[in-house]
């Protein structure tokens, strides 16, 4: 089954300019040097994908050190990436000693809050040792590399976008195959293996299928139950295409829905996502598109049945700023791309969520999920 999108198609992620934009985002911090030690932050700074790796960035320089697993791939990834970064191959105590060499004489070194351990952040100071008695100190710093990622380039949106698209043609493919009453977990199996098919790298989480009364746990892990006739059947999920994520959500039903209660609540869902898509533009935050979708199903009767945020960006991680949920303070900006999944869940009977994933354009938003919202099968 050929790709829907040849990967060759896709233009080039901007790597080489990134690090000039930490560099400001280091100084804006009040630090002269940044230990990247997130492998997605890495990533996403130099092209490499290593499962092991640290990244010193200083206001001159770049060193990437990891181990011997990964000698020739760091440097074909880097220099395919076009950024100026030095390479450093050993054994744990051979890297420390080689960011040793470069941070010293530095004076304020910026560790990842978010990503360091504490015990990692206690040993530090000994296995610095001439940054230590030169006297630099570590500095705790937050989210300085995520804050450059929320906006996508063309490459990343590419990326996502193809992610998307892939997993909307496997969803079509497969959906109907819910109307021979396969179990959660082998409708999950299949639908996993449709988006392999269609050229996805792997999936971005856990699929999520929740039939019936399963629907009301919005983290429900397949399970051995059939799906059913008339019972409302949620579907989350997404592809991964080379380390960027999709996310989707559908509410599907075989047959009509035997449930008014569920077919009220299905439509109060479906207008809250709308309101909420509606909402999402440059300048509103986070908190502003849930309160959209919140007080939709407030004003409908099931507000105290959305218990999770809105959503979320997406990107590197399926999970990444900015933050779409109550009392968040990002700002949506053009090339953002976030998620719009309001949900109601209730206990015993059923749930329903509907999502889908956007970049914010300069007037709005354009959908990068495009499956239909139709339920009945």
């Amino acid at each position: 089954m050929p790709l829907l999108v040849s990967r060759s198609q896709l233009p080039a992620t901007s790597v080489s300019s990134r690090l000039g934009a930490l560099r400001e985002a280091i100084e804006a911090a009040e630090c002269d040097a940044l230990l990247v030690t997130s492998l997605v932050n890495v990533r996403y700074l130099t092209g490499f994908t290593g499962s092991a790796g640290m990244l010193l960035v200083t206001a001159t320089d770049a060193l990437l050190v990891s181990d011997g697993r990964y000698r020739e791939q760091a440097r074909e990834q880097i220099a395919a990436a076009e950024t100026d970064v030095e390479i450093e191959i050993g054994k744990a105590p051979e890297q420390l000693d080689a960011i040793d060499r470069v941070a010293k004489g530095i004076g304020r070194l910026g560790l990842e809050a978010n990503d360091i351990s504490w015990a990692s952040k206690r040993r530090l100071p000994a296995a610095l040792g001439q940054f230590t008695s030169g006297g630099g100190v570590l500095v705790a710093t937050q989210s300085l590399v995520e804050r450059l990622r929320v906006v996508k380039d063309e490459g990343e949106l590419a990326r996502i976008e193809l992610a998307a698209d892939i997993a909307d043609v496997a969803l079509a493919q497969v959906k109907e195959r819910l109307t021979g009453g396969p179990t959660e977990a082998e409708f999950a199996l299949e639908l996993d293996y449709e988006m392999r098919r269609r050229g996805a790298d792997d999936v971005s989480f856990e699929t999520i299928v929740a039939s019936g009364p399963n629907g009301a746990l919005p983290h429900h892990q397949p399970s051995d139950r059939p799906v059913a006739p008339g019972e409302l059947v949620v579907v989350d999920f997404g592809a991964l295409v080379d380390g960027y994520h999709s996310d989707m959500s559908r509410t599907l039903c075989v047959g009509g829905v035997r449930s008014a209660e569920l077919s009220d609540l299905l439509e109060a869902v479906l207008a809250s996502q709308r309101a909420g898509v509606r909402t999402v533009r440059p300048g509103v935050s986070g908190a502003e598109v849930d309160e959209a979708c919140r007080t939709s199903l407030e004003n409908a009767g099931y507000g105290d049945l959305f218990v999770h945020g809105t959503g979320h960006g997406v990107g590197l991680e399926i999970h990444e700023a900015p933050a779409v949920a109550p009392g968040s303070t990002d700002i949506l900006t053009e090339g953002a791309v976030v998620t719009v999944e309001p949900g109601a869940y209730v206990a015993g009977l059923g749930g329903v969520r509907i999502e889908d994933t956007l970049v914010v354009t300069a007037t709005g938003a354009r959908p990068l999920t495009k499956s239909t919202k139709d339920t009945t099968l």
